[in-house]
C-alpha cells in the first residue's frame, strides 16, 4: 500500500459511517473491486488467491459470515467496513453496499469485498458484480468454499453418496416476501436438501416437507459454527426440526442438511474415532 493508502486508511480505520467514503482522496491508480469468497470460516480453506486479494487490499468491505481468524489476515493499515446484516437487526441495505463499492473503485482504491462461503451461492455477489459493471469499474470475483461443501465434509455427511443420493439442491430459509419454496420439487428419491439460514423457519420447512410427502422419519443435521473448533452437529429426525432448533436458535452460523446422506454420519464418526485410537495406540511407547 502507498503512503497516502496508507495514511488514510489508517486515520479512518475504525469509521463504520457510510460517509467515510466521502473523505477518501482519488488516487491517479485506477479502482479495482474484488469480490471474494472466504470460504466457511477456516483460513486453510481460504483459497491462494483470496488470501492474495486480503492481503494486498486498501479496503476490505466484509460480511458478519466472514470469520475473526479471517479477518485477522487484513493488515493491520488496511481499512475495513462492516456491512453484516443479521435479521430483524438494522443494515446497510445492498443499493447502500453497490454504491461502497463502486465509490471504492471511482476513487482508485483496490477494494476487497469479503463474503462468508462463496460470492453467488446465496450472497449476493451477482448483484454487486452487476452494480459494478453497470458503473463500469474493473472487478473480478474469487470464488470461496461454499458452506454447503465446507460444513457436510467438515461434519463428515456427503451431500451425494452411491445409492442413497444422486443429486442435492440448494434452498435459503432467509426469502423475499415469505415466500418459502415448493416442497414438492424438493423431495424426489435420492435428493439430498440443504437449507441455508432456515433455523428461523423452521416449522414451516418441517410441514412443508412433511406435508409434500417426506417421511418424518427422514434424518435431518444441524451444523453450527461448521468448519470451525466451535462446530456443534445434531442429528435427528424430520418429526423433530422445529422442536430441536427452537432449541438452537442462537446457533449462528448454521446449516441444515435433510436426508438419508445423514445416516451416513455415524458410520464415518465410528470410523473416524477407531482410526484415532489406532493412532493412539501405535503412537504410545
Amino acid at each position: 500500500m502507498n503512503t497516502q493508502r496508507n495514511e488514510h486508511a489508517y486515520r479512518l480505520h475504525q469509521q463504520q459511517d457510510v460517509g467515510f467514503i466521502d473523505e477518501l482522496p482519488y488516487l491517479s491508480a485506477n479502482g479495482f473491486v474484488s469480490i471474494v469468497g472466504a470460504g466457511p470460516g477456516d483460513p486453510d480453506l481460504l483459497t491462494m488467491a483470496a488470501h492474495n486479494r486480503i492481503s494486498q487490499a486498501d479496503i476490505v468491505v466484509y460480511d458478519r459470515l466472514v470469520s475473526q481468524p479471517i479477518l485477522d489476515l487484513i493488515p493491520s493499515s488496511t481499512l475495513r467496513f462492516y456491512v453484516g446484516k443479521r435479521c430483524g437487526m438494522p443494515s446497510l441495505n445492498q443499493d447502500s453496499i453497490n454504491e461502497i463499492l463502486k465509490d471504492c473503485g471511482r476513487k482508485g482504491y483496490r477494494a476487497v469485498r469479503l463474503k462468508g462461503g462463496d460470492p453467488f451461492v446465496f450472497g449476493r455477489g451477482g448483484e454487486e458484480a452487476l452494480a459494478l459493471k453497470e458503473a463500469n469499474i474493473e472487478f473480478e470475483v474469487i470464488p470461496g468454499i461454499t458452506a454447503a461443501l465446507g460444513c457436510s465434509s467438515s461434519a463428515l455427511i456427503p451431500l451425494t453418496h452411491r445409492k442413497v443420493a444422486r443429486s442435492v439442491t440448494f434452498v435459503t430459509g432467509n426469502v423475499v416476501s415469505g415466500a418459502l419454496p415448493a416442497w414438492s420439487s424438493l423431495i424426489a428419491q435420492g435428493q439430498t436438501l440443504v437449507c441455508y439460514m432456515g433455523l428461523e423457519k423452521s416449522l414451516e420447512i418441517q410441514s412443508g416437507l412433511v406435508q409434500a410427502g417426506l417421511s418424518a422419519s427422514t434424518p435431518v443435521a444441524i451444523i453450527g459454527k461448521g468448519c470451525s473448533a466451535e462446530e456443534e452437529v445434531y442429528t435427528f429426525e424430520l418429526s423433530q426440526l422445529n422442536q430441536i432448533a427452537e432449541q438452537l436458535r442462537g446457533l449462528s452460523p448454521a446449516l441444515m442438511i435433510i436426508g438419508e446422506v445423514v445416516s451416513i454420519r455415524q458410520q464415518l464418526v465410528d470410523i473416524a474415532k477407531e482410526y484415532s485410537q489406532d493412532e493412539l495406540l501405535v503412537s504410545a511407547p
